[in-house]
């Protein structure tokens, strides 16, 4: 079966049958592994083929982008090692002396980019507390970019996409100064948001995470519908050189598969966490304040009812714990599910402290500004039973509090 990626299947079906061909040699319902790194030609600079070198494109590496690209509802997708070097390649496709703005609580390894590799570039890098009230003061003649996490990371601050875009329309009608609009997509997946549909130019993510969903590959994408980016873009993974294996692609593409039924499970299993968790607040006051999207006590919760898919709040959610960093130490440390690990998005539920994980490379002034205190916890909810998730969280709050 061969789906048109453009035709209006649904997303499971599109999930499924989108760059998944049955082989044309073999019959084979499930792709091969195409795992050579060079292509024959029948004459010099003829490809017997449409495939020269691996490096420039691969089998496994274009059917996965054709399924991200049908998935967020884009043109392209372009394929990279990681969503470290995804963040990379957009940064490095920007003029020196350009100026970057972001929402302060961003993940870590972004914020570490911006701050200590761009800058060396020529690139400039601005953090703001709220990106619909602060934008319009921050920009500046050079800025070529804003750069989205919504829910950000690790506080699930949730941003208007289209109210950014808006501003920086209204911009560019005044100074004639084009900034490309980025969302970092990866707390979601495509599954519960398209920010592409909310005006973002790119929108990003660590396939390591949700995309994959199985814990096993390092890999990322960014997806686009502009031409001129994409060219860009797909001009600088060549030359940079920072591609996914074949074989990475091809559990990339297999993952991708299931992500609505996985999708669907953290979200319900997340947002009965939350609800738990909150109730803590007034119950026993374990818990001191619960960050979830799917909260309706949320700050901007009539903004997620209208940026994701049927209002769903994802399978994060982070929460401060009465007690302090020790509260958050024993916490972790006990529960019996939730891994005590770093990363998201897996089949498995972890757990994580980001002020000395995942954000520990953040100053704690800046870190605390934006929320990330010593006492937050933060939970990646996978696929596993609701009640047994719920009871495993419930006896390590009372470790905690004793």
């Amino acid at each position: 079966m061969t789906v048109d990626s453009s035709l209006n299947y649904s997303f499971g079906t599109r999930a499924i049958h989108v760059g998944a061909s049955v082989d044309a040699t073999t019959g084979a319902v499930i792709e091969p592994i195409s795992l050579s790194t060079t292509f024959g030609q029948s004459e010099p600079s003829k490809p017997l083929g449409i495939y020269e070198y691996s490096r420039s494109a691969n089998p496994n590496r274009d059917n996965f982008e054709q399924a991200v690209a049908s998935l967020e509802s884009a043109k392209f997708a372009v394929a990279l090692s990681s969503g470290s070097a995804t963040t990379a390649l957009i940064v490095q496709s920007l003029a020196v002396g350009s100026h970057i703005i972001s929402g302060g609580d961003v993940y870590g390894g972004t914020h570490r980019y911006f701050t200590k590799v761009a800058n060396h570039h020529g690139v400039e890098a601005s953090f703001v507390e709220n990106l619909e009230t602060d934008l319009e003061a921050t920009l500046r003649p050079n800025t070529r970019l804003v750069w989205v996490e919504t829910p950000s990371n690790p506080t699930l601050k949730i941003t208007d996409i289209a109210k950014v875009k808006q501003i920086l329309l209204n911009h560019q009608s005044k100074t004639g100064n084009k900034v490309i609009l980025v969302v970092d997509n990866t707390f979601l997946s495509p599954y519960i948001s398209n920010p592409l549909k909310f005006g973002a130019d790119v929108v990003v993510h660590s396939v390591t995470k949700y995309i994959n969903g199985h814990s096993d590959v390092v890999m990322g994408v960014l997806a686009t519908s502009d031409s001129e980016l994409h060219d860009r873009f797909r001009f600088l993974q060549n030359a940079i050189g920072s591609i996914p294996s074949p074989f990475d692609s091809w559990l990339a593409h297999r993952g991708l598969k299931t992500l609505h039924l996985r999708l669907r499970q953290a979200s319900y299993s997340a947002q009965k966490i939350a609800e738990f968790l909150q109730s803590k607040i007034a119950h026993d006051g374990s818990v001191l304040h619960v960050n979830y999207p799917g909260l309706f006590t949320h700050k901007n919760y009539d903004v997620v009812l209208r940026q994701h898919r049927d209002g769903l709040g994802g399978g994060m959610i982070s929460f401060r714990i009465k007690g302090g960093s020790k509260a958050a130490s024993v916490f972790t440390s006990s529960t019996k599910l939730f891994t005590l690990a770093e990363s998201l998005g897996g089949i498995e539920s972890l757990i994580e402290v980001p002020a000395i994980m995942t954000h520990g490379g953040i100053p704690k002034e800046e870190r605390e500004a934006n929320g990330v205190f010593d006492d937050l916890v933060r939970i990646s909810v996978g696929i596993e039973d609701t009640d047994d998730l719920i009871e495993d969280i419930q006896q390590a709050l009372k470790k905690a509090s004793h």
